[in-house]
C-alpha cells in the first residue's frame, strides 16, 4: 500500500469506529496497516520516528489500546511475552497467529479458522478466538 492510501484507508476506519481522527491513531493504525506482521510497542514506536512521527509512550499506548477496544486493531500475546499488534481492517478477529521462533515474528494467518468454532456446545459465544502456533515461517525454513 501506498503511504497516501494506508492513510485514507486509516482515516476511513477510523471514522467508521466513530472516533475522533487524532494524528496519534491516525499514524498508529497507518504502520500497522503498512505491516506485514504484528508488531511490538517498540516496533510501532521505531516506525513511527522513521516516518517523523513522535509520540511520547503514554499517546502510543493509549491509541493502540483505543484502536484495540474499537476493534480496528487487535493484540496478540506473544511466546516471548510481548503484545504485539495488528490492523484489523473491520474483520473479526477469529483467526490464528504464526509465532517464528527464529525471527520473532508474529503473523496473523486470515485463511486458517479454528475449527472449535463449529464445535462448541449449544449456548457458548464466542466473543474472541486466540489460536497460537509456533515454529519456523517460510524466510526462517530457507535459511535452516
Amino acid at each position: 500500500m501506498t503511504q497516501f492510501s494506508t492513510e485514507q484507508a486509516a482515516r476511513h476506519l477510523l471514522l467508521q469506529a466513530r472516533g475522533r481522527v487524532t494524528p496519534a491513531r491516525l499514524g498508529v493504525l497507518s504502520i500497522l496497516l503498512d505491516a506485514d506482521v504484528a508488531l511490538s510497542h517498540q516496533e510501532i514506536e521505531h516506525t513511527a520516528l522513521q516516518q517523523g512521527c513522535a509520540f511520547d509512550r503514554v499517546t502510543l499506548y493509549r491509541a493502540l489500546d483505543w484502536l484495540v477496544e474499537q476493534r480496528v486493531a487487535h493484540k496478540i500475546a506473544g511466546a516471548d511475552r510481548t503484545w504485539r499488534y495488528n490492523a484489523q481492517a473491520g474483520t473479526p478477529h477469529q483467526h490464528a497467529h504464526f509465532h517464528c521462533k527464529h525471527c520473532e515474528q508474529v503473523f496473523c494467518l486470515e485463511n486458517l479458522q479454528p475449527a472449535l468454532l463449529f464445535s462448541l456446545p449449544p449456548g457458548y459465544q464466542v466473543e474472541q478466538v486466540e489460536l497460537n502456533l509456533q515454529g519456523c515461517c517460510p524466510l526462517c525454513a530457507d535459511k535452516v
